[in-house]
């Protein structure tokens, strides 16, 4: 199939570009050229701006692509745009939402497909719900051919994600020099961290897939942590002995810091544990192969291979330093 990827060389567009080319596809990448990707087979790079409508409406005139996949769509008017300009020009068109527009706070931890859209807190979580409401209305009326899938926490060999300091080498760093974690809540919410690698066998398997056309699927691990365990499990995997985890309460880091705390009042505060039967029944062979032990490993390794890769971010140190300090002046 002739594939246009709006990105391609992200946290996750990366493995689901490699493994399209490992079952021969020909694959086109649409972004700034910003972010080199470096790939096993050759892809066709067009560089632009995906909110040059113009350009866009020419790509997809010109390409005749069976499939787009876009994974830099985060706002209505790019959702909009993506359906001016690509509207009967591609067989499917596959949009990269959120479990993040769940229902949230959630009525049942369990979630499926069906689970309301609902997210009071995270302005990047609503323009997703709105996003997909711009494309399910382009279904009902226009037959627009569109997929939704929503990918969980998500994260390659390139990052070490947590859920209050980011994806980088900080939290490496702290660990192994002894420094305390700032885990969120209780550390007992339930969590779960997909390897993009694994997601990608799911993605790759719904494209050209007609019976996903219409239809709004999650793709996430099936290994289920508490946040206790997840980043006991990054210290172990550092070489670190044990860690200090302080519990400070979301709200709290919400209020001294809102741009943390937006995405932890809107999706990580909550346990959360999802029914990946319907991307199953779809792709019978997606499954979680990579466990965040594992996974985890890879991405240290990734760091510990360059020292120019082992960037420390002092300015959110300091604000690690100052909401530990906040929670055990409270404490005493």
């Amino acid at each position: 199939m002739k594939i246009l990827f709006i990105g391609g060389t992200g946290n996750i567009s990366t493995y689901c570009v490699e493994l399209a080319l490992a079952k021969g596809h020909e694959i086109s990448l649409l972004n700034r050229g910003r972010q080199g990707g470096t790939f096993s087979r050759p892809v066709t790079s067009l560089v632009g701006d995906r909110h040059d409508l113009n350009l866009l409406r020419q790509v997809a005139e010109e390409g005749h692509y069976d499939v787009v996949c876009d994974f830099i769509g985060f706002t209505p008017e790019e959702a909009e745009a993506d359906v001016v300009a690509f509207a009967g020009q591609a067989g499917q068109f596959i949009y990269i939402s959120s479990v993040a527009a769940y229902q949230k706070p959630p009525n049942y931890y369990r979630m499926d497909e069906s689970t309301p859209l609902r997210n009071p807190y995270w302005l990047y979580a609503q323009n997703k719900i709105a996003s997909e409401q711009i494309f399910n209305r382009a279904y009902r009326e226009r037959d627009f051919p569109v997929t939704i899938v929503r990918p969980w926490h998500t994260y390659g060999h390139t990052r070490v994600p947590t859920a209050t300091a980011g994806a980088g080498y900080t939290t490496v760093d702290r660990v192994r020099k002894g420094l305390p974690i700032v885990c969120h809540g209780d550390g007992q919410s339930l969590w779960g961290l997909t390897w993009s690698g694994d997601f990608a066998v799911g993605f790759v398997g719904l494209l050209g897939k007609t019976q996903a056309i219409g239809e709004a699927i999650h793709i996430t691990t099936d290994e289920i942590l508490t946040w206790d365990q997840i980043y006991r499990t990054l210290t172990r995997a550092a070489g670190a002995k044990d860690v200090e985890l302080v519990h400070i309460p979301s709200d709290l880091i919400a209020a001294v810091y809102p741009d943390m705390g937006a995405g932890l009042l809107g999706d990580l505060r909550y346990s959360q544990v999802f029914d990946n039967s319907k991307i199953r029944r779809l792709v019978p062979e997606y499954r979680t192969t990579v466990t965040w032990a594992e996974g985890v490993a890879r991405s240290i390794a990734w760091f510990d291979a360059d020292p120019a890769r082992q960037v420390v971010d002092e300015k959110l140190n300091a604000r690690l330093d100052r909401l530990i300090e906040l929670q055990r002046g409270a404490i005493r």
